[in-house]
C-alpha cells in the first residue's frame, strides 16, 4: 500500500476528528447527541467554524479519494502522487486550523492548495 492510498484514509476520517471541538462540551453529552444537526445549528464562533470546516472536509475527499484511486489504477502512482497527497492531508489540516481560528485568508490559502494538489495528481496521469 502505497503512502497516497494511507492519505485516503486519514482524509476520510479527518472530518471527524474535526467535528470533535465542535462536540466537546458538557451540552452535547447531555442534549446535543438526541439531535445532533439541531445542536450543530445552534453553534457560534470557533465551535461553528469547527463544524463547517467538518462539512468541508467531506466536500474536498471524493476528489481526492477518486484522483489516488484513478492514478493506482491506471499505473501512474509514485513519489510524486505520494507527495502531493502528503501535501493534500497538510493543507486540510492547515484549513481546518485556520478555519477554526478565524483566519480567513489563511484558510482560503490552504484551501486553493489542497485543491492544486488534486489537479496536480490529474495531471500527472494525463501528461
Amino acid at each position: 500500500m502505497t503512502i497516497a492510498l494511507y492519505c485516503v484514509f486519514i482524509a476520510a476520517i479527518l472530518p471527524y476528528l474535526v467535528v470533535q471541538y465542535a462536540k466537546w462540551s458538557r451540552e452535547y453529552r447531555t442534549e446535543g447527541n438526541r439531535a445532533p444537526r439541531r445542536f450543530a445549528e445552534g453553534l457560534s464562533g470557533k465551535k461553528q467554524r469547527a463544524y463547517w470546516a467538518h462539512q468541508n472536509g467531506f466536500e474536498a475527499f471524493p476528489a481526492f479519494a477518486a484522483v489516488v484511486i484513478i492514478a493506482h489504477v491506471v499505473g501512474r502512482a509514485g513519489a510524486t502522487i505520494d507527495a502531493l497527497a502528503v501535501t493534500f492531508i497538510a493543507a486540510r489540516v492547515l484549513y481546518s486550523l485556520f478555519y477554526i481560528l478565524d483566519w480567513p485568508n489563511s484558510r482560503s490559502a490552504a484551501w486553493f492548495l489542497g485543491l492544486a494538489c488534486v489537479l496536480g495528481m490529474m495531471g500527472v496521469m494525463v501528461f
